[in-house]
């Protein structure tokens, strides 16, 4: 019976002499270098697939970030209508249906509110003023007025500059008296 061969290929070409022991060892190294070759390329690779997650990772953190400032900035618009709401609602001036005509401007357009003679006195002299709530006017004092600009200065659409009722000393149409009559 013969012996099984147990020996490898190299020892088998070292034998018969095909191989040397030189070129045995040039094809070890030449091994050893392409192995490590491999491994360097497989951990760039590696070190690639991570860069793109921890990228991938910071551009979701920032969309996240920026839907989290949008939403906040969302609520925070929210409660501040619902702030102007509420301090109109409890600080309104009632209209007059048979009142006398108000005429102010809107975004370039002429509106008109009917309110009672004080109340338009009232609007005229800077007393009160006028704030848009939703699609409506609502008519309210001028300290209450000023606290809604502080707000939101698009919600008051008339607030006029307090006007002193008294004459000044250097006024030459002081004698004059304007008739109760005249309306503008």
């Amino acid at each position: 019976m013969k012996k099984p061969q147990t020996l490898s290929l190299q020892e088998q070409l070292l034998k018969s002499g095909l191989s040397n022991d030189a070129k045995l060892k040039q094809v070890k190294a030449e091994k050893r270098k392409q192995t490590k070759l491999e491994r360097n390329n497989g951990v760039e690779t590696v070190d690639e697939v991570k860069l793109s997650a921890e990228q991938l990772r910071q551009q979701q953190a920032e969309r996240d970030r920026e839907l989290n400032r949008q939403r906040k900035l969302a609520e925070e618009q929210k409660a501040l209508a619902a702030q102007i709401k509420q301090i109109v609602e409890l600080n309104r001036i009632a209209q007059d249906a048979n009142g006398v005509a108000y005429n102010f401007t809107d975004a370039n357009k002429v509106k008109t509110l009917y309110v009672a003679e004080k109340v338009r006195d009232a609007l005229s002299n800077g007393r009160a003023g006028i704030a848009k709530l939703e699609n409506r006017y609502e008519i309210v004092p001028a300290e209450v007025a000023r606290k809604i600009q502080i707000r939101d200065a698009a919600s008051v659409v008339v607030l006029n500059e307090a006007s002193q009722d008294l004459a000044a000393e250097d006024d030459p149409y002081a004698a004059y008296q304007i008739p109760d009559d005249l309306m503008w």
